[in-house]
């Protein structure tokens, strides 16, 4: 199926970010357009889909049966969304506020994991302590980083390194 990690990544922020649920229709549209669905019953049946009640579950059946085990998990998705975030953010399309929204979100509904602490901390603080915006920006890219030259959470995870997080702060003396 082409352009299953579109939907893939459609379906990420769908669930975690409540984003319009329009995007993973107009997928299936496109997919019933060019011809490419090959009487896939759900891509056929996402593409008249209402609602997110209607959506999610034949999103995850899709991308279950495409991605199968190269599907990847919530964390290695949120991973690549920051690629993308800092991408945009650099463009000036993002700004610290919004993005301190987004990484609290990202932050809890993942479950608090150790390599996302510093980057949703430094962002939450530097909305209002100008001091702190250059230790966000390090550690944006520090985590965009790594994220871009990973696959998945393993490989992620095999070059991270807390430490470095943890001098991505302010100067205190």
């Amino acid at each position: 199926m082409e352009h299953i990690a579109e939907l893939e990544d459609e379906y990420f922020q769908l669930r975690f970010f409540y984003s319009k649920d329009d995007s993973c229709v107009d997928w299936a549209v496109e997919r019933l357009r060019h011809d490419q669905e090959g009487d896939d019953l759900e891509v056929i049946l996402l593409a008249s889909a209402r609602g997110r009640d209607e959506i999610l579950p034949l999103v995850e059946i899709i991308v279950d049966r495409y991605r199968g085990p190269e599907r990847l998990d919530d964390q290695s998705l949120a991973g690549k969304y920051i690629v993308k975030l800092r991408q945009i953010y650099l463009q000036g399309q993002e700004t610290i506020h919004s993005l301190d929204e987004k990484f609290t979100q990202l932050y809890s509904k993942l479950g608090y994991p150790n390599w996302l602490v510093m980057l949703s901390r430094n962002c939450e603080y530097a909305t209002d302590v100008p001091a702190f915006v250059q230790p966000f920006e390090d550690e944006f890219e520090y985590i965009s980083s790594l994220w871009d030259a990973s696959r998945n959470l393993a490989e992620f995870e095999a070059q991270y390194s807390r430490k470095i997080s943890d001098q991505h702060d302010i100067n205190y003396n």
